[in-house]
């Protein structure tokens, strides 16, 4: 919501904070988002393609699309069922990262975003499929373009949530 200063994954989680990562945590994750991305690429894409099959029933079948009897209406049921179950898991996939304090920006990109804490500031550790390790942060409402080198003390260093080196 505009003027609405909480993170996103603040709000999904019911005002709890997000989850906070290091770079070193981040890079350990990575091998697992490297098998999800394209996972979830796979089922955006069979969802559109599921979409455009659909659209293409409802323009030739009209109102009839729903009428038992129409030799397509196996077909769409089948379509229905399938896009509803894409739809679910892509839903999930991302809900389960967001709780995670992981935002996918861009599934098309591999654009993935990690909560961090910089001095004290919280800000987005970026990382892009095709980069080997997160090198790159950003503050919560600079996106993309306002990515900046990580400093090599916040690359090595690992962050004691009690406050302690």
């Amino acid at each position: 919501m505009p003027g609405d200063e909480t993170p996103p994954a603040r709000r999904e989680r019911g005002g709890e904070p997000p989850r906070v990562w290091t770079a070193a945590e981040a890079n350990a994750r990575l091998p697992q988002l490297r098998e999800l991305l394209p996972q979830l690429k796979e089922w955006a894409s069979r969802l559109s393609e599921v979409h455009a099959e659909l659209g293409r029933l409802s323009k030739f079948w009209g109102e009839e699309l729903a009428a038992r009897d129409q030799p397509d209406y196996a077909l769409q049921q089948r379509l229905e069922a399938e896009w509803r179950n894409l739809a679910r898991r892509l839903d999930e996939a991302v809900r389960s990262l967001g709780s995670e304090g992981i935002e996918l920006k861009q599934l098309e990109g591999g654009l993935v975003d990690f909560y961090a804490v910089l001095g004290d500031e919280l800000v987005y550790l970026c990382w892009k499929v095709d980069e080997p390790e997160v090198g790159y942060y950003h503050s919560l409402d600079a996106g993309y373009a306002g990515r900046r080198p990580l400093p090599e003390l916040a690359r090595s260093v690992p962050t004691d949530p009690t406050g302690g080196p």
